[in-house]
């Protein structure tokens, strides 16, 4: 479902990526872990299309991605890519159901088509009560929940996960480890995660070392 072939990155004189090839399968759990410095945020980053590699190849459910133009690349990651981050980057002025709207609101679909998945994706997520709720008034683990409902709303073939838990203590971590499997189960959905907790890489299907810019 995604396929990358020899992905280079250089920054000024820095070699970030030294050459990257990998394959996902759609419905796969695969963690990228590694040190810091290694490549692993850039890779995610890269194949997720906010950032350009230096040379390489992308391919995402069969369609080369890194030679799009940048509106056509902005129109596929909106319709084909979802991301969580380690900071859930919640609009604070927007409600929990208003958060998870927007990328479906950006696309042009229907609003209330929108609201309605919205509803179902939070009650989904075991935040039925909170659906009206701004930021300020969830708890970590909640907010990181309406995250991941917002990357949910358009259907994603495949979610970037860049460290995920990296601000939840052990127990929302674990619960939000357990969501992405609970996922996988329900809508077949295919995550690609970086993270430096082992826990949560133990539990994926597949685990990438990166080390120096390389899958080792």
């Amino acid at each position: 479902m995604l396929t990358a072939t020899n992905i280079h990155k250089y920054y000024d004189q820095l070699w970030v990526l030294k050459g990257v090839d990998l394959t996902i399968q759609q419905g796969e759990i695969a963690s990228i872990v590694g040190p810091s410095g290694s490549g692993k945020s850039t890779l995610l980053h890269i194949l997720g299309t906010l950032d350009h590699p230096s040379n390489g190849e992308i391919r995402i459910n069969g369609e080369k991605i890194n030679f799009l133009n940048d509106k056509q690349v902005a129109n596929f990651r909106n319709q084909h890519i979802g991301f969580v981050f380690q900071f859930h980057h919640l609009l604070p002025e927007f409600t929990a159901v208003e958060n998870v709207c927007i990328p479906g609101w950006m696309a042009g679909r229907r609003k209330k088509d929108v609201t309605e998945r919205a509803v179902h994706l939070l009650e989904t997520l075991g935040l039925g009560n909170r659906v009206d709720n701004k930021p300020n008034a969830l708890s970590g683990g909640e907010q990181q929940r309406v995250a991941v409902a917002r990357a949910l709303i358009n259907n994603p073939r495949i979610i970037f996960a860049d460290e995920p838990t990296g601000n939840l203590d052990s127990a929302n971590a674990r619960e939000l480890h357990q969501l992405f499997f609970d996922l996988r189960k329900q809508f077949n959905q295919t995550f690609l995660i970086v993270t430096h907790n082992e826990e949560l890489a133990q539990m994926s299907d597949r685990i990438l070392h990166m080390k120096d810019g390389k899958i080792v």
